[in-house]
């Protein structure tokens, strides 16, 4: 049970619950149209497991190749805690990225080409020479470009394709593309902020860092309003389907939001810590309200 208390830490548990419900609901989403089907179930199971493990190699990977700062800004992860070792945590990274391109391949040579590319991006994230967690421009475009365009668009053909044999895009996956996408800039801007210590002391380019923490804070209240402001503009206008729903839940949702960010401390890192696990429920709850829109 220890071990698997580790592993679960190591994982990063907010990613993966993320990763698990925007893999559900884009299955659900790939459907519409099509009349929905258990015999589908088991390619879903397998995509599943190609996207968390993608997921732990990556996160695992962030956390291999920085635990000093990490010993700074996140001395209770598994690794500076010393509750895994650095070998044993090489061995978790390069077993789930196997595992992540076999289960892949599997499947489909474009499936492959989709779970190889999310690896490269976050083996580039995290280590040289590229190392695109030093430079804020490039992290944010990383992230935004894996969990908005790469995940949504290219887990939906992937369905759409293995299903039914479809290659074209429906208009109806755009707004959550351009929501994911924006929202992620927001994940981006947000971890930094109480990061700003141990990110200084080891020359991270953070926006946090080079602009402040105010900076990093009150861009990304722009850019999720923005994301929320625009699902909330196609529901009005009638592009998604169950358009009640859609724009009273992305109400509700930005209002909550902006609740959040007004309570926030900036000076204190425990508010801000409690609001960025805040934040990543609400990403989980976009995901659920565009499945049951698709649903309903």
């Amino acid at each position: 049970m220890r071990n698997l208390t580790i592993l679960w830490q190591f994982s990063r548990p907010h990613t993966l619950i993320g990763s698990t419900l925007s893999i559900l609901a884009l299955f659900i989403i790939a459907q519409h149209g099509h009349e929905l089907s258990a015999d589908r179930i088991p390619m879903l199971l397998i995509s599943l497991l190609s996207a968390l493990s993608c997921n732990i190699y990556i996160t695992g990977l962030n956390q291999w190749s920085d635990i000093e700062v990490d010993r700074i800004n996140k001395p209770w992860l598994p690794i500076p805690a010393g509750n895994l070792s650095k070998t044993a945590a090489f061995r978790i990274v390069w077993i789930c990225g196997a595992i992540a391109l076999v289960s892949s391949a599997y499947v489909s040579i474009g499936f492959l080409v989709l779970i190889a590319l999310i690896l490269l991006i976050g083996t580039a994230y995290s280590l040289p020479p590229l190392k695109f967690k030093r430079n804020h421009i490039a992290a944010a475009s990383a992230i935004a470009l894996v969990r908005g365009l790469l995940v949504n668009l290219g887990f939906y053909l992937h369905f759409r394709y293995e299903f039914f044999h479809e290659t074209g895009i429906e208009p109806l996956i755009w707004p959550l593309i351009i929501f994911v996408a924006a929202f992620s800039l927001g994940i981006a801007w947000f971890k930094d902020i109480p990061d700003t210590q141990g990110d200084a002391v080891y020359k991270f380019g953070t926006l946090a860092v080079r602009s402040g923490r105010k900076a990093a804070f009150y861009l990304g209240i722009a850019v999720v309003s923005i994301a929320y402001l625009s699902v909330i503009a196609c529901a009005w206008l009638g592009i998604l389907p169950s358009a009640p729903l859609m724009l009273w839940a992305n109400t509700l949702a930005l209002v909550v939001f902006w609740v959040m960010a007004y309570r926030l401390n900036l000076k204190n890192d425990t508010s801000i810590k409690r609001f960025y696990m805040l934040f990543w429920g609400l990403f989980f709850i976009e995901y659920i309200v565009f499945a049951l829109a698709f649903l309903i």
